[in-house]
């Protein structure tokens, strides 16, 4: 970002930016700077279509969006850069499509690959602020870890079913993530929101805060959300502010930090591990090889711990089902197969992988984790069995 010097515009781009150029504090040098600038979203999702639109709308010079990810239909209740017809191609495509039609003044990056430790310093380091639209912990965790190495402004949004949060972590100015929450949560602890659902609307609302908060920044205007957690209660219409202090024993950005360079979360995030990451003690049985070995006459038992809900939209015939906060207290229940082979399955296969631990615990033997969940059945085997 320059110094914000001013420049004088072109006469389209007074037009276009005319209520900016008036804004009290704000006028030419606000508008310089903002189009002299670059800012990168981690995801092209529900947040960061929202943020992305009006980033662009508002002549941020350049942006980068960074997914991996295609369009899906369960992605159209809420991730409005898409219609029908997009269904199938990369998201970053047809975002930078939608968005260059909205503002030719901006550069989009459509950077399709996903974030990992191995490329998160090197595509962080070209841009002012990273704006967070990631849903899950893994990405959150290295996307914290990146911005406090490179000392970028790391726009934080989340939401879950009816609520959301956001904030700014601005390390060393004030706290980072970590400092909010030191470590990820255990595998299967918090449902992701493919799980859990989310209100179509809410992450527009979310988004628009993280919008705001990354003009803030760019413009050097306001008072930003660093050391203050806002949180977001669509039901009861409700905002709530929470203060937060820098932690001196932040494993990251504390005194003594411990963690001084990128890691990958996936295996103990709730997630399944990639591709050739090992799960210590765990066996991964592919939707394809369960089926195999259920058809060659292998006697199996499936096992379900996904909530009721979940069951009722789609299910594997044949399976026993215990809910995943239950089965401690009823694993009773397989006691006749403590020395059969057990396959545990739950949607994406992060709560099945924190059910198949207990059971190890627990001396049952030939337990193994559907690869995948639910959804890699839907895919690979059976796709009458209903995606969600």
């Amino acid at each position: 970002m320059t110094d914000g010097s001013a420049v004088p515009l072109r006469p389209d781009q007074f037009d276009r930016y005319r209520r900016h150029l008036t804004l009290p504090g704000f006028g030419l040098d606000g508008q310089q700077r903002l189009l002299d600038s670059s800012v990168l979203l981690i995801g092209a999702g529900g947040l960061g279509c929202p943020s992305a639109q009006y980033l662009a709308a508002a002549g941020v010079g350049t942006i980068g969006l960074i997914d991996d990810d295609v369009v899906d239909a369960s992605n159209l209740q809420r991730q409005i850069l898409y219609s029908t017809e997009d269904v199938g191609r990369p998201k970053v495509e047809v975002a930078k499509e939608r968005l260059e039609g909205l503002n030719p003044d901006v550069t989009i990056r459509a950077i399709r690959t996903r974030l990992d430790s191995s490329n998160a310093l090197e595509l962080f380091a070209d841009y002012d602020v990273i704006v967070d639209g990631t849903d899950n912990f893994p990405t959150r965790y290295l996307t914290n870890d990146a911005c406090v190495l490179l000392g970028k402004p790391n726009v934080h949004g989340s939401i879950f079913r009816f609520e959301g949060q956001a904030s700014v972590f601005d390390s060393p100015n004030g706290p980072c993530y970590r400092c909010l929450y030191p470590e990820p949560p255990p595998p299967g602890a918090v449902p992701s929101c493919a799980e859990g659902g989310v209100l179509g609307i809410l992450p527009g609302t979310v988004a628009l805060v993280q919008a705001t908060e990354t003009l803030k920044l760019l413009t050097g205007l306001g008072r930003s959300l660093s050391g203050r957690l806002l949180h977001y209660d669509a039901l009861e219409m409700a905002w709530r502010e929470f203060k937060m202090k820098k932690d001196p024993d932040c494993p990251i950005c504390g005194e003594n930090p411990t963690i001084r360079e990128l890691i990958d979360y996936e295996g103990f995030c709730g997630m399944p591990a990639r591709e050739g990451q090992e799960i210590e003690q765990i066996r991964l049985c592919s939707a394809a090889e369960y089926a195999t070995r259920r058809d060659g006459g292998e006697k199996i038992v499936l096992l379900d711990v996904r909530e009721s809900d979940e069951v009722e939209r789609a299910k594997i015939g044949g399976t026993q089902w215990i809910p995943l906060g239950e089965l401690e207290a009823r694993i009773g229940e397989l006691t006749a197969a403590r020395s059969s082979p057990i396959v545990v399955y739950c949607h994406h296969g992060g709560r099945s992988e924190k059910a198949v631990r207990l059971l190890l615990e627990r001396g049952f033997s030939g337990v193994e984790n559907l690869d995948g969940g639910i959804e890699a059945w839907s895919l690979t085997v059976d796709p009458s069995v209903p995606r969600y």
